[in-house]
């Protein structure tokens, strides 16, 4: 039986925190921004990744499951971001190319999913950016 990786699952851990981090930006989560992000996770992210957890559950769901958690604890989006750059830096490799532009895409879809973009969100939105282009390709 093939087990994974802690630091794979830690990788969708992180991505979770950044996405709980675009829809709280706002101080509010939608339904519609959970929703994008399950449905992001079954059309992009489970194909993208196939890796499964010890309990035979793809690595992906980590990111809805923390999403989940982190609204029920109603955290602070700043500090959700901050803890994902902290997590960035110290794995850049990690953090291909193709992974970023899916990771940019699924957070745009997030922000996008009510009722478009809001301030709030495109600040986010651009900081990952920012964040992303202090990265060696």
């Amino acid at each position: 039986m093939f087990t994974i990786e802690k630091p794979t699952i830690l990788f969708y851990q992180n991505l979770g925190l950044l996405f709980y981090a675009i829809a709280a930006a706002d101080k509010v989560i939608q339904k519609e921004e959970f929703d994008t992000l399950k449905e992001t996770i079954k059309t992009q992210w489970n194909s993208f990744e196939q890796t499964k957890d010890n309990y035979n559950e793809l690595v992906t769901y980590q990111m809805e499951i923390v999403f989940e958690w982190f609204d029920y604890e109603k955290r602070d989006a700043q500090e959700c971001f901050n803890s994902f750059s902290e997590y960035v830096l110290k794995h850049p490799k990690t953090f291909t190319l193709k992974k970023r532009a899916l990771i940019i895409k699924t957070a745009t879809a997030i922000a996008n999913s009510f009722s478009g973009k809001n301030k709030s969100e495109l600040i986010m939105l651009g900081k990952l950016v920012l964040l992303f282009n202090k990265l060696k390709n």
